[in-house]
């Protein structure tokens, strides 16, 4: 079950990603302190974001030696008597 909500979250994601740049396709330039981007659609630059989102979160996961589907260690000592 938790496999299907995993799976769901990021197909859901998609799906307004892609509904959000249908409706904006006007252009957009990315301001991050001085730095400034070429003009491109609202619906890129945020599937570029989401994008680097799930990167990022993946990552942590990694570097963290975390498994969102399996028990860690201590779950697994509480449950035994």
């Amino acid at each position: 079950m938790i496999r299907l909500v995993f799976a769901l979250v990021p197909a859901l994601w998609v799906v307004a990603i892609a509904i959000i740049a249908v409706q904006n396709a006007t252009p957009v330039s990315f301001r991050l302190l001085t730095l400034q981007s070429i003009e491109i659609p609202f619906g890129v630059l945020l599937a570029f974001c989401a994008a680097a989102g799930m990167l990022a979160a993946a990552l942590v996961l990694l570097v963290l030696g975390g498994n969102p589907l399996r028990p860690s260690r201590r779950q697994k000592q509480r449950s035994e008597p």
